[in-house]
């Protein structure tokens, strides 16, 4: 018993000593930069791969390809992140939901990329680094543990660090280079991120989607140590893997068994779930309130276009139609994270699990094995399952009062993957569960009908929360949370209310979602996903409906028609840019619409007057119909506010008295002023219109006059006079200018007038 006792110890030291590595880093990181690196558990896969690369398929040493693994790719990436991606992000005053998603959209960007270069299945020749011996893992974390602190306290660097953390921008007015720090922790954060992968690669399945997820279930080390103290991470992170394998000893037994066999090998889990939830939550001070914006309205046609396209499947037949029975039903799934994060404003990490829940409770409740209800029909089926999971949204909810920023992410991740671990997982729940569709809707063309009219449905509750008071309370809330509160908003009711709701359409997705491929699959409801659902969402409009159903559309597209993976890194690639493009590339395409000027008919060159003067008829009535002048509302009142400005300046004090001046008839009368008249372009130059005021040739009350050489309607002119001897033929002059009046005799007037006369 004893020796069992030990070597139980000995592995879990093991697996304490891996988990400690990753909480070093995910501290370290942190506490120089304030982002929690969602893409450490990416990172230690990519350069697990990595290293398998250079020595399993190369044929390069041990010692050479883990020093150019460890010392060169894994510090660059850091520092390539630092400088490209979070940089730009960490301005002050700037907005922590662009960091996480940011994060999320590396960590998304690495799984797919891995896919696309290695494929998605796993590798179980990954060399060993260091000999199985728990001893030397545990040295290696503790020295490195050991190392940092002492960099921390006693050098020169650490205290830099050390401000950094306490006040960014006291710290750069004292002459800090931040953003050194911020580098040199980035690096050291992927370095630690690329041990723990190289020392995991030989222990566990090396796949893009497993490694990353376990290394990120780690996280709980890192937030029991308040991502502050970096012993108690170590200590934590030891006591739980020593635990964990202790507890594999225990084989209880009745209809408990699996979940205590499942909580046993997933202690981690538990320490996420209960350090997420009970805890109180990290990275409050990162909550800093959304910037009010204006909503730029969707144009109408983008509405038909969609139509349109949601409308073309039934059109399609075979493989087509059945990958396009998926687009629905995932578009009703990334709806509700628009009505959690668009509207409620509320980062909520864990909507997958209200799927696959929505998915589990309706093949249960069709097949008959939900406990304590029989067996009802699939639509039936369907509905009863939204409405069980919908109160479940409390899980998200209840924490969500109380938590902001990276902790309220945090607790709604603990419950995606606690759900993934603990309930997708249970035999008697999952072993032999099928689903069929509803009676009369077998068919992929009928279901896929059948999901359009479920997916109205959701796109009219979902524009329900957004109208009436309601929808301004949401607004208020997501823009300034306290200032909505101080308004009278019942900020905790309307958190629940978003969460409730998104849980009930997240589920109503899912269950679509297992009907149309006939099978509750838990591999399509993974944390993984989840995170690339949130992803696309928010680089695609959090608060766009259009938006939703476009992410939907891309992904199940491009997971049908790409290699695996490419959906992954394109929507990875866009939430890098995520700080580019506030609110995602659609709102700034929409908003970049919305800005551009009215579109303004070109005025003629005097070439081109000439041009059409001389093609139009000479003579008789004007054949072509004269235009009506449209009345344009935001131009009309334009002209009037400049109008009115006019005549303010027109009534200044001093107009008079500059009016009054002596000298100004004797300006009004330079002997230049004819000659100036009488330009040969000057009639040219008149019929340019500039784009303000009515047009040339037509009177702002009356019809409009055509430009051609109209007599009917053309205005009556003046009498012209021969052109002088000398100057160019066929040309003439304009009228004579009338004479002013003469100056009345002034004899008492100034001196100073007496000498102008």
């Amino acid at each position: 018993m004893a020796s069992l006792t030990y070597d139980l110890a000995l592995a879990g030291l093991s697996v304490g000593s891996a988990a400690a590595l990753t909480g070093v880093g995910l501290v370290v990181t942190h506490r120089a930069t304030g982002v929690l690196n969602f893409a450490h558990g990416a990172v230690a896969m990519v350069c697990a791969y990595l290293l398998r690369q250079f020595t399993v398929e190369w044929g390069w040493p041990l010692a050479a390809g883990a020093a150019v693994t460890l010392l060169v790719v894994a510090p660059g990436i850091g520092i390539v992140l630092e400088r490209f991606v979070f940089r730009p992000l960490s301005v002050p005053g700037g907005d922590p939901v662009r960091t996480l998603v940011a994060s999320i959209g590396v960590f998304v960007l690495l799984v797919g990329g891995a896919t696309l270069v290695w494929g998605s299945g796993a590798r179980a020749d990954a060399p060993t680094l260091v000999s199985a011996d728990p001893w030397g893992q545990l040295a290696v974390a503790l020295v490195l543990a050991a190392g940092v602190g002492a960099v921390t306290r006693r050098t020169r660097f650490g205290r830099e660090l050390r401000a950094v953390v306490d006040d960014r921008a006291l710290a750069v007015l004292g002459g800090i280079d931040a953003d050194r720090v911020a580098a040199a922790g980035w690096a050291f954060g992927s370095f630690t991120a690329g041990l723990t992968g190289v020392l995991l690669a030989p222990v566990v399945r090396l796949d893009p989607y497993g490694m990353p997820l376990l290394v990120m279930e780690v996280v709980a080390v890192a937030v029991a140590a308040r991502m502050r103290s970096l012993p108690v991470a170590v200590v934590v992170a030891l006591g739980i893997g020593v635990a964990q394998s202790q507890l594999t000893r225990l084989h209880p037994s009745g209809w408990a068994e699996p979940l205590l066999q499942a909580v046993g090998a997933n202690l981690f889990v538990v320490a996420l779930l209960v350090a997420a939830l009970v805890l109180p939550g990290v990275g409050g001070r990162d909550a800093l309130p959304r910037t009010a914006t204006a909503r730029v309205p969707t144009p109408p046609g983008a509405w038909i276009v969609a139509v349109v396209l949601f409308l073309l499947p039934l059109g399609f037949a075979g493989s087509d139609l059945h990958t396009s029975v998926q687009v629905p039903a995932l578009g009703v799934v990334l709806l509700s994270l628009v009505v959690v994060t668009g509207r409620g404003g509320q980062i909520s990490l864990g909507q997958a699990a209200y799927a696959g829940l929505g998915a589990l409770f309706t093949a249960l409740l069709a097949a008959g094995r939900f406990p304590g209800l029989p067996r009802v029909p699939e639509l039936a089926a369907l509905a009863l399952a939204v409405l069980l999971v919908a109160p479940l949204g409390l899980l998200t909810g209840r924490p969500a009062i109380g938590r902001h920023g990276l902790a309220l992410a945090l607790a709604t991740f603990a419950v995606g993957v606690g759900v993934s671990r603990f309930v997708f997982t249970q035999p008697y729940a999952t072993s032999g569960l099928s689903l069929d569709r509803p009676a009369g809707f077998a068919g992929d063309r009928a279901y896929y009908v059948l999901e359009l009219v479920l997916l109205a449905g959701a796109l009219w509750a979902a524009s329900a929360l957004r109208r009436g008071r309601t929808g301004r309370a949401l607004a208020a809330m997501r823009d300034h949370e306290p200032g909505a509160a101080a308004a009278g908003v019942h900020v905790a009711a309307l958190k629940l209310t978003a969460f409730v709701a998104g849980a009930a359409l997240a589920a109503l997705g899912g269950g679509m979602l297992g009907m149309g491929l006939r099978a509750f699959d838990a591999t399509a409801y993974d944390p993984v996903r989840g995170l690339l659902w949130f992803a696309a969402v928010v680089v695609l409009g959090a608060d766009s409906v259009l938006g939703a159903l476009a992410a939907a559309a891309l992904l199940v597209g491009l997971d049908a028609g790409a290699r695996g993976g490419v959906a992954a890194a394109l929507i990875g690639v866009l939430a890098v840019l995520v700080g580019r493009f506030p609110g995602g590339p659609y709102e700034a395409l929409r908003a970049t619409a919305a800005r551009r000027p009215p579109h303004r008919r070109p005025s003629l060159t005097p070439l081109g007057a000439r041009i059409r003067r001389r093609v139009r008829p000479a003579g008789g009535p004007c054949s072509r119909r004269p235009r009506r002048r449209r009345a344009r509302g935001p131009r009309n009142a334009r002209r009037e506010a400049l109008r009115r400005n006019a005549r303010r300046e027109a009534v200044r004090p001093d107009a008079r008295r500059q009016a009054v001046r002596p000298d100004a008839r004797r300006q009004a009368v330079r002997p230049d002023a004819r000659r100036q008249a009488v330009r040969p372009n000057a009639r040219r130059e008149a019929v340019r219109w500039s784009g303000r005021g009515p047009r040339p040739g037509r009177t702002p009350t009356g019809p409009p006059v055509c430009r051609g050489p109209c007599p009917a309607r053309q205005p009556a002119r003046a009498p012209v006079r021969p052109m002088a001897r000398g100057h160019a033929p066929g040309t003439r002059l304009a009228p004579r200018l009338p004479a002013p009046p003469r100056r009345p005799a002034h004899p008492a007037g100034p001196p100073a007038a007496r000498r102008l006369r």
